[in-house]
Parts: structure tokens; sequence; C-alpha cells
């Protein structure tokens, strides 16, 4: 009891919240972290696996980096990084030190979810729609935008609310290699045997993985109305 008591006085002391290394100027470290990661992911992965789907190919390379991603352990790529020549540890702005080796490890995390989604969602849409779209003479890239991309949204949308939480929690292992982020409140608590305080940082990064989750999900639901528009324009 007296670890929870530590951790809610932790949570309720203002102080702890404020200022640089604060609890919030670290949330927007861990936030920036997140989101620039997954947005290169998205840069990288997404148009790749949405083209490939389109010309139902490559589903050997989308089944395989899914395979590669989850049995690669990101603290063993961020480490790998980290000792590299480059990226190394550098500094890089606001992304702390090791900066870019820890955005490049999470970026390729990322990038599972993100292709094996699109590309499952481009090719599962049904063959008599797009049928119907070729028979009333769009092109490929038609196709594509106007049916295909709506039906595919909602399990696109789904791989990225995947990668997007999974990179939030993953992110706190920047603190390992004196990144920027909420990990360094649970590495610096546990580091002094104040478990109050470390425990309060994972249930920050807990709360927070909680909210992301649930306005991802509130924008998958949202994109499920798409595809109606989507399917009623190809039978027409």
């Amino acid at each position: 009891m007296r670890l929870f008591g530590d951790t809610w006085r932790y949570l309720t002391t203002g102080g702890h919240w404020t200022g640089d290394g604060g609890l919030l100027d670290l949330l927007g470290q861990q936030l920036l972290l997140t989101v620039t990661a997954l947005l290169l992911a998205l840069v990288l992965g997404l148009p790749l696996a949405l083209w490939l789907g389109h010309l139902g190919r490559g589903g050997w390379l989308a089944t395989n980096i899914s395979g590669i991603g989850r049995a690669v352990p990101v603290f063993a790529l961020l480490a790998l990084l980290v000792t590299a020549s480059w990226p190394g540890v550098r500094t890089a702005g606001p992304y702390g030190r090791a900066g870019l080796a820890t955005l490049i490890a999470l970026a390729l995390f990322a990038l599972p979810p993100i292709i094996t989604n699109a590309y499952v969602a481009v090719r599962e849409v049904p063959a008599h729609l797009q049928d119907a779209a070729a028979g009333m003479g769009m092109t490929g890239s038609q196709r594509f935008w106007r049916v295909e991309l709506p039906l595919a949204l909602p399990l696109v949308l789904s791989g990225v609310r995947l990668a997007l939480v999974q990179v939030w929690a993953t992110a706190t292992i920047a603190a390992l290699v004196a990144g920027p982020g909420l990990g360094r409140v649970i590495t610096d608590g546990f580091a002094r045997t104040q478990y109050g305080e470390g425990l309060a940082g994972a249930v920050v990064v807990a709360l927070v993985a909680i909210v992301l989750e649930l306005a991802a999900a509130g924008l998958v639901t949202l994109s499920v109305r798409v595809p109606r528009l989507g399917s009623t324009t190809s039978s027409v």
C-alpha cells in the first residue's frame, strides 16, 4: 500500500508536472517522438502497401515485413543504431541525445502493422465491386481512389491505430539511451529506488495510451461511413 501511496503523492504534487523535466514536459517530448516516428513510418510504408495491394502483388513482402518486425526486439535494434557510427548518439534537436537512432527504431517498429493492414485492406475489396467499377469505364487510378481506398480505409486506419499505441508505449525505451520522454521518470525512479516515482511515470504512459487508443478507435468508427459512399458509387 505504501507504494501506491507514494505513486499518488507523486502524481498529485504540482511541482512534478511543471518545469523542465516535469511530467508535462516529458509527456510532450514523448508525444512528439511518437508522432514523428509514426509519420515517418506512414510516409515510408503506406504508399508502397496501397500500391502493391492495388496491383495484387507483393503479398510475400507484406507478410515478411510483418514477421520480421515482430521478431526483432526494438531495444536490440535501438542499441545497434546507437552504437553504430550513424546515426549514433548525436543530438537531434527536440528529440534529444540519440534522437535519430530512436526515431529510426520506432519508425521501423511501426511499419509492420501499417504495411500489412493496408495491403490486406486493398486486396480484400470485393471483386464484384471492382468489376462493376471497371464496367463503368473507370481507369485503374479511378477505381483505387473511388472504390478501393474508401472501402479499405477502416482497416488501413486500424493498422495506423495499432502502430500509434505500440509506438507510444515503446517510446519509453528512449530513456535507456538518454533520449526524451516519460521513460526518464520510470528509469530514474527505479534507479534511485524511488519506486513511487517510477510507477507514476508508468501510470501516465498507460493513461495516455488509453486516450490515444480511444481517439484512434473513434476515428476508425467514423471512417466506416466512407465505404458506403464507395459502394454506392460503384453500384450505380
